[in-house]
């Protein structure tokens, strides 16, 4: 791993690594060995999520390269949950575990089937997908294991059928399948975290969807000025951060982009002020809100209750994709969301995250900070941080390592510029400039 692109202070390179290492706890833990499925959160009888197992596939060559884990161990739970999917059943039976290349959204943890009558997600199977490509990236030894990691990943990428995906109803991207009804009436418009899915599928050799997929999801797109702030819009931080994850959009622009002379690393960052502009201005006077505490993004919360605090009725939601200017909003922070806004504008996200250690978030959570807090529902035992997540989230923890790596060396971004299906995803999406 090459030394570190932007410098830090002692303090805040214990703070990052600790964050780092925290974080990667929850994918050796939280793990059945068996078939290397992941938890989806640390709630009791929790299914998997396969979103979840693609941030672990991703995680394990940083714990590598961070002295975390051995590559030996790495490869075997690679090899282990790889095999698990090649072998296991697709079809349309409704507890199989995926059909068409796809995967249904959560798994039974010990036998791998459907879970809870969820969806086939192509949004799901994309972060897992993505897992699978950066593993093979990786481990690119000559022995059997990491041969069988390569072949494994690229046979279960290339049965993915994308154009199977589309339903023949439109041009975009289905949110998935179900086998008691079909198709889910959502598709994947507007901007979102599905950049990555169209970049896989442009870029399937097999399968691809046409590059006409790629401009309908464009064409919906929403230009937008939110404070000073002009770019394309998503209320929720995390759609401006899951692509980023795998994918180095710094300097590679498409024909939207190109248009509004910009890049999608910058739209990121003028997204991660308008969080912390919003927070500032604090419209709806929640607790604790303030330059140093922000972000606002899918995620769980103390709802849903109603409360009158203060002479002023509080409505409180569950899980919600909160977001900015217009909510929704309940005064709940997730500070992972931070974390992985971490290189699009590190001059803000570490002095927030020096402030969530001061006011001891995380410190009673075996990895790390919280998943959210929220200072304005009321709690006596909280130290006046309010209500905290008493659980974990794969989705959650995966961001925090990864990004973390990616602004510290830009490791998981160099390892998939070595994937020709990214690169041919991108090429075919129209993307050019930069490294392309």
């Amino acid at each position: 791993m090459k030394e570190t692109m932007n410098p830090l202070s002692d303090e805040r390179q214990k703070l990052l690594s600790d964050l780092q290492r925290d974080a990667f706890k929850y994918f050796v833990n939280e793990v059945n060995p068996d078939n290397g499925l992941v938890v989806d959160c640390t709630k009791e009888g929790w299914p998997s999520s396969i979103a979840a197992v693609g941030m672990a596939l991703s995680v394990y060559p940083i714990g590598v390269e961070r002295g975390l884990i051995t590559r030996a161990e790495a490869s075997a739970r690679t090899l282990k949950n790889l095999r698990f999917f090649a072998r296991s059943e697709q079809s349309t039976s409704p507890d199989a575990t995926g059909y068409k290349g796809f995967y249904y959204h959560f798994l039974d943890m010990q036998t791998g089937r459907r879970a809870w009558q969820c969806e086939l997600s192509t949004i799901d199977t994309t972060f897992l997908l993505a897992g699978m490509l950066a593993a093979a990236a990786y481990f690119d030894r000559d022995t059997a294991e990491e041969d069988e990691i390569r072949k494994l990943a690229d046979e279960l990428y290339r049965r993915v059928d994308w154009k199977w995906a589309i339903d023949g109803g439109g041009a975009t991207l289905t949110h998935g399948w179900m086998p008691e009804t079909g198709f889910l009436a959502y598709r994947w418009e507007r901007y979102d975290e599905s950049t990555l899915a169209y970049v896989l599928g442009l870029g399937s050799p097999t399968f691809p969807l046409a590059v006409e997929s790629c401009q309908a999801h464009a064409s919906s797109y929403e230009w937008k000025k939110i404070y000073n702030y002009e770019y394309l819009y998503a209320a929720p931080l995390f759609t401006h951060q899951f692509s980023h994850i795998w994918i180095d959009f710094r300097e590679i622009k498409d024909a939207f982009m190109r248009e509004h002379d910009l890049d999608y690393f910058e739209n990121s960052r003028r997204a991660t002020y308008a969080q912390q502009e919003y927070a500032k201005r604090n419209p709806n006077e929640f607790k604790g809100y303030s330059e140093v505490c922000w972000g606002l993004t899918a995620c769980e919360g103390p709802g849903p209750k109603e409360l009158t605090i203060e002479g002023a009725r509080r409505l409180f939601f569950d899980y919600v994709a909160r977001g900015v200017p217009d909510g929704p909003d309940d005064g709940t922070v997730a500070p992972w969301a931070v974390v992985a806004s971490l290189p699009f504008a590190p001059e803000i996200v570490l002095p927030t995250l020096e402030h969530f250690n001061e006011i001891e978030i995380g410190v009673d959570h075996p990895y790390g900070l919280e998943a959210t807090f929220n200072p304005t529902y009321p709690d006596e035992q909280s130290r006046g941080r309010g209500w905290l997540s008493p659980w974990h989230y794969g989705i959650n923890e995966g961001p925090i390592v990864l990004m973390i790596e990616n602004h510290l060396s830009g490791f998981l971004w160099e390892l998939m510029r070595k994937c020709p299906y990214i690169v041919d995803g991108l090429r075919r999406a129209g993307f050019t400039g930069g490294w392309l």
